[in-house]
């Protein structure tokens, strides 16, 4: 990432960012006294030097961003997520996979998927074929028992609704968690696959087509067109390659502790920090 010529505004935060941390950074790149604007995140601004904050904040596991002025959340009108490990903490395909006794070989094919070394919709098929016979009572146990919000998820999902931001999950996981996390947490729209069931068990299919990367940024565009949003008015969130095209599309990218690949090509990366981290990206 590289920020942009506008942006004059360094956000530091991250999970245990310190005061300390604020004013030493400050020092560091000659900027005037850290503002907080959260529990563990400052603004700093009017910074004179930038050549060595990268390097500084990630040897302390800290997430820094240049901002512009004057980007209000406020002005959004789309904000789009991707689920496994961005919206919740878990991959669902994994922990299905465990109740098989196939939880790594599956993580392994998974990791691969994201970090693009081979084509997802392949990816895909290969997994979901590893879970054929598992009975379906199996999708309400991980839901139940494993999936677990991603830390600041309520809270981001909870200023959207406040100011009007419509929310969109994308997915290329599985239909039966995208529903229960749209009614749970008010989510305007969904997108992602259905595991094919018969007899009561897993066949290892997926019905329809595989909602891809091409497919997620397609689902991107349309509700943004419908919304009447220009891209400066929406933002994507993501961890894996399948979500590239998807924050392409966006005014604003965020890799949220995510794969190498998609760090260098987003706006921004949040890896210390919570979903609530996106919050502070804005005014």
């Amino acid at each position: 990432m590289s920020p942009a010529s506008t942006a004059s505004i360094l956000v530091l935060q991250s999970a245990e960012a310190g005061a300390g941390d604020a004013a030493a950074l400050a020092g560091l790149c000659g900027a005037s006294a850290p503002e907080q604007v959260g529990e563990h995140a400052w603004r700093l601004r009017g910074a004179q030097r930038r050549e060595h904050v990268a390097q500084w904040c990630e040897a302390r596991r800290l997430d820094h961003a240049w901002v512009p002025e004057g980007r209000r959340f406020r002005d959004l009108k789309l904000l789009a997520m991707d689920m496994d490990s961005t919206l919740i903490t878990i991959e669902c395909i994994d922990e299905l996979g465990g109740c098989l006794d196939r939880k790594d070989e599956i993580a392994a094919i998974t990791g691969q998927a994201m970090r693009g070394e081979i084509d997802y919709p392949e990816s895909l098929r290969r997994r979901v074929a590893l879970l054929a016979g598992l009975p379906e009572e199996a999708l309400q146990e991980v839901y139940d028992e494993k999936l677990r919000l991603s830390p600041g998820a309520e809270t981001l999902v909870a200023r959207s609704k406040r100011f009007g931001v419509k929310l969109l999950l994308v997915s290329g996981g599985f239909t039966f968690f995208t529903s229960r996390l749209q009614q749970r947490l008010g989510i305007d729209d969904t997108i992602s696959n259905v595991l094919e069931i018969e007899g009561g068990k897993l066949t290892g299919r997926v019905l329809g087509g595989i909602v891809d990367a091409q497919a997620k940024a397609a689902k991107f565009r349309q509700m943004a067109r419908r919304l009447g949003a220009a891209q400066s008015q929406t933002v994507a969130i993501g961890d894996g390659a399948n979500d590239l095209k998807m924050l392409q599309e966006a005014g604003v990218s965020v890799a949220y502790r995510a794969k190498p690949v998609v760090r260098a090509q987003a706006t921004h990366a949040l890896s210390w920090s919570g979903l609530d981290g996106v919050l502070h990206l804005f005014d």
